[in-house]
């Protein structure tokens, strides 16, 4: 029988996830790069401090979403023109 704990770490996210919806302003690619530089750069300099799980949390899901607001923001400047129609 596979050993069993009772005592394991949750992990700090919400039960139900939220969607990343977008919003009516949309940045830039250029300035989404930039806010994910500053974003990573903070990440780094709170595990250098050894911060608490909740602050990395935090941080983890404002890169996640700029990553998603990134992957859309290319897909518009890329996608042909009769599909932007």
């Amino acid at each position: 029988m596979p050993m069993m704990s009772t005592d394991m770490s949750t992990v700090l996210r919400p039960a139900t996830p939220s969607r990343f919806r977008r919003g009516r302003t949309h940045h830039t690619v250029e300035a989404l790069l930039g806010e994910i530089d500053g974003l990573t750069a903070e990440r780094q300099r709170l595990r250098e401090r050894g911060v608490d799980a909740t602050k990395l949390e935090r941080n983890r899901v404002k890169l996640a979403r700029a990553q998603w607001e990134l992957s859309h923001a290319l897909i518009e400047r890329h996608r042909p023109a009769s599909e932007a129609a």
